[in-house]
C-alpha cells in the first residue's frame, strides 16, 4: 500500500508539472488556434544535484501572469536596495597558475575564456584572490624577501617577486587581457620569517620591531604589482591570523592587527598615496568579536574598509552581526573549500546556500570559493598545506580538464550577477533560499536553491504579476529578466 502512494504521488507530482507548462504555453501562444509563440520574460539557469544538469539554460516559456494559485512566492522588490556587489571568484593560488599554465596553449586559452571571457560559454568570473608570497597551495612556501638565516633587511633591499614571475603573473597578465576590470584582494600567509619570533614559516608572531618594515613589504608589494600592471584592489594583513599551524601561517592576534593597521600599515598606505583599501580578519565567522574589536579602535578604523570572512567554522549570520556593530564599513567573503571527500549535490546546496546566497543576505560585496585548479592528486600544496582541497577545475592533461563542483557554484552567480550590481529585495518561503539583484544594464537576477526534501513548485512575483517556477530537491537555478 505504501508502495503504491508514492507511485501515485509521483504521478501525480509530474502531471502537475505538465500541467503547468502546458498552460503556459497554451495560454499565450501556440495553441490550436495557430497563434505565435509566447514571448519567454525568464531565462532559467538550472544545476541538479544529481550532476544530470549542470549550468543547462532551460527551454520551458516563463511568462508573466496574473492568475492566481496557492504555491509558494518569492516576491521581488527592486525599490529596496542593499549592497554594490564587487564580484564572484576564486583564488589564483601559485599552485593552480602552475597546474594551468601546463596546458597546452590553445587548451589554456579555452579553459581562460570560459572562466573569464563574456562569451555565451563563459561564466564571467570577475573578482580573484591572490597570496602575497605564498599559500598552502604552491609547491614550497616563500615570501618575497627571503634571505638567509640571522640576517636582517630592515630596508627590503631584496625584496622581489621573482618566484612568481615564472608562472603567477604571466598567467595574471593572461587573465586581464580577457577581462581588465577583474577586482583582486591579495593576503599573506607569513611574513618573512626573520620577522617572526620563531624563524619558521609555521606559526609564530610578528615582532613588533618589524611592524613598521612589514608596513612597507606591502608597500612595496602594491607597487611592484602595479608595474607589473596589475592593480590590487584590497590587502588583508593576515590570512586565517588565528590558525598558526598551518604552512606558511602566522599568528595574530585582534590586538596586534590593530596596532599593526593604526600605527602601521595605515600610515604606510596614507604617505604612500596608496588606493588599496585595507580589509581585517580574513577568518571564520564563528569570532565577529575579532573584526569589531579592531573597529572599535577609532584609531585604527579610518584606515580600514571593511572585513573578511571564510566559513569553516560559525554561521554566515556573523557578517551581519559586524554590520550591526559598523554599518559603515565594508563585507567580504574572501575563501571557502570544496574537500576531495565531498560529494557534488551536498557540496553544490551547502555552498550555494551559505557562501552565494547566505554571504550575499548578509552583506557582503563578494563571494569567493578557494582554489581555482589544481592536479588530480590535489596538489601542488606544500609539506604541512591541504591535501584534500579541490580546486574548481582538475588539470588532468596538457590537452584535458574537468569542471568540479566550485565551477558550477560561482558560476550560478558570476555569469549573471557583473560587478557593480546592487542586491535588492525577494522574501525567502520555506524551503526555497533566494538572493535577488539588479545589474547595471537594469537586469534582475534572482538565485534559488530548493532547501526542502521535495520538488517544490512555487511563484516568481515582480511588480504585480508572477511566473510559475519549479526546482528539484537540492536543485539550483538562476532566474534572469
Amino acid at each position: 500500500m505504501q508502495i503504491r502512494n508514492l507511485h501515485r504521488c509521483r504521478c501525480l507530482y509530474y502531471i502537475l508539472i505538465l500541467t503547468i507548462a502546458f498552460s503556459c504555453k497554451s495560454k499565450n501562444g501556440n495553441s490550436s488556434d495557430g497563434s505565435p509563440d509566447p514571448v519567454n520574460n525568464v531565462d532559467f539557469w538550472l544545476t541538479r544535484s544529481d550532476e544530470t544538469v549542470k549550468l543547462q539554460k532551460q527551454t520551458a516559456i516563463l511568462a508573466f501572469d496574473t492568475q492566481t494559485n496557492q504555491y509558494p512566492v518569492i516576491e521581488v522588490n527592486e525599490k529596496n536596495i542593499y549592497q554594490t556587489i564587487d564580484g564572484f571568484g576564486y583564488t589564483l593560488t601559485g599552485g593552480s597558475a602552475d597546474i594551468i599554465n601546463a596546458l597546452s596553449a590553445s587548451k589554456k586559452q579555452e579553459l581562460l575564456q570560459e572562466l573569464f571571457g563574456s562569451g555565451e560559454n563563459a561564466i564571467a568570473v570577475s573578482y580573484l584572490r591572490l597570496s602575497i608570497g605564498a599559500s598552502d597551495l604552491n609547491a614550497v612556501p616563500f615570501t618575497y624577501n627571503d634571505i638567509a638565516e640571522g640576517q636582517t633587511d630592515i630596508n627590503l633591499e631584496h625584496f622581489t617577486l621573482a618566484k612568481d614571475t615564472v608562472n603567477l603573473l604571466p598567467l595574471l597578465k593572461e587573465i586581464l587581457a580577457i577581462n581588465p576590470a577583474i577586482k583582486i584582494i591579495a593576503t599573506p600567509w607569513s611574513p618573512p620569517v626573520w620577522m617572526k619570533d620563531n624563524n619558521s614559516f609555521v606559526g609564530g608572531s610578528l615582532q613588533p620591531q618589524y611592524y613598521a618594515v612589514y608596513a612597507l613589504y606591502f608597500v612595496k608589494y602594491i607597487q611592484a604589482m602595479k608595474a607589473e600592471g596589475i592593480t590590487i584592489d584590497a590587502i588583508t594583513p593576515q590570512n586565517e591570523p588565528l590558525h598558526p599551524g598551518n604552512n606558511p601561517s602566522l599568528l595574530m592576534t585582534a590586538d596586534q592587527q590593530a596596532d599593526f593597521i593604526k600605527n602601521h600599515l595605515g600610515p604606510a598606505f596614507q604617505k604612500a598615496g596608496s588606493n588599496t583599501k585595507i580589509v581585517i580578519y580574513d577568518h571564520n565567522c564563528d569570532k565577529p568579536d575579532y573584526p569589531i574589536s579592531i573597529l572599535n579602535d577609532a584609531a585604527a578604523k579610518q584606515y580600514i574598509n571593511g572585513s573578511a570572512f571564510h566559513l569553516y567554522a560559525g554561521d554566515i549570520s556573523a557578517l551581519s552581526t559586524v554590520r550591526n556593530a559598523h554599518p559603515d564599513k565594508a563585507l567580504y567573503f574572501t575563501e571557502q573549500y570544496t574537500a576531495s571527500t565531498g560529494g557534488f549535490g551536498g557540496d553544490l546546496n551547502w555552498h550555494v546556500k551559505n557562501v552565494i546566497i547566505g554571504s550575499m543576505r548578509n552583506w557582503s560585496r563578494n563571494a569567493l570559493e578557494w582554489n581555482l585548479a589544481n592536479d588530480a592528486s590535489f596538489g601542488p600544496h606544500t609539506d604541512g598545506g591541504c591535501t584534500t582541497c579541490k580546486g574548481a577545475i582538475t588539470i588532468e592533461t596538457g590537452s584535458t580538464y574537468t569542471k568540479n563542483v566550485a565551477f558550477y557554484i560561482i558560476a550560478h552567480a558570476s555569469k549573471f550577477v557583473p560587478a557593480n550590481s546592487t542586491r535588492i529585495e525577494s522574501t525567502m518561503p520555506g524551503g526555497l533560499n533566494n538572493v535577488a539583484f539588479k545589474t547595471p544594464s537594469g537586469k534582475k537576477v534572482l538565485i534559488v536553491q530548493n532547501d526542502g526534501a521535495n520538488a517544490i513548485v512555487f511563484n516568481i512575483k515582480y511588480n504585480g504579476k508572477w511566473v510559475v517556477a519549479s526546482l528539484d530537491k537540492g536543485a539550483v537555478g538562476t532566474f534572469v529578466w
